[in-house]
């Protein structure tokens, strides 16, 4: 188990979702509305000058959380945060989001350098 030690400023970064640069929904498979969401997180995390390795704590909202579901969430995430010393991470199960489309939304808390 890894643990971080963090000292600078909170970011919370409020739900994202599965949506471009419009506000429209992608309305792919899964795959592709995960991966936008983590696309979204990092347009977010740049603009505050940090990446995913200052994410610390993520809650993951999914509509569904059969075995494939979860493990294509995984997988993906995998792609963008480092899991040798990952985020706290909740995985929560919603009856639905704002959007009948969405399946997955994405908030959490990032750690800023402090100036």
């Amino acid at each position: 188990m890894s643990m971080r030690v963090t000292d600078g400023d909170l970011l919370f970064i409020t739900g994202h979702a599965p949506v471009d640069s419009d506000g429209e929904v992608i309305e792919g498979d899964f795959e592709a509305q995960v991966v936008a969401v983590f696309e979204n997180l990092r347009i977010t995390l740049q603009a505050a000058g940090v990446d995913f390795e200052a994410l610390v704590r993520m809650n993951t909202y999914l509509t569904d959380v059969n075995p494939e579901t979860v493990a294509t969430f995984k997988a993906v995430r995998n792609r963008f945060v480092n899991m040798d010393c990952p985020p706290a991470n909740t995985l929560l199960k919603v009856s639905g989001l704002y959007d009948g489309r969405i399946r997955i939304e994405v908030d959490g808390v990032a750690v800023l350098p402090r100036a």
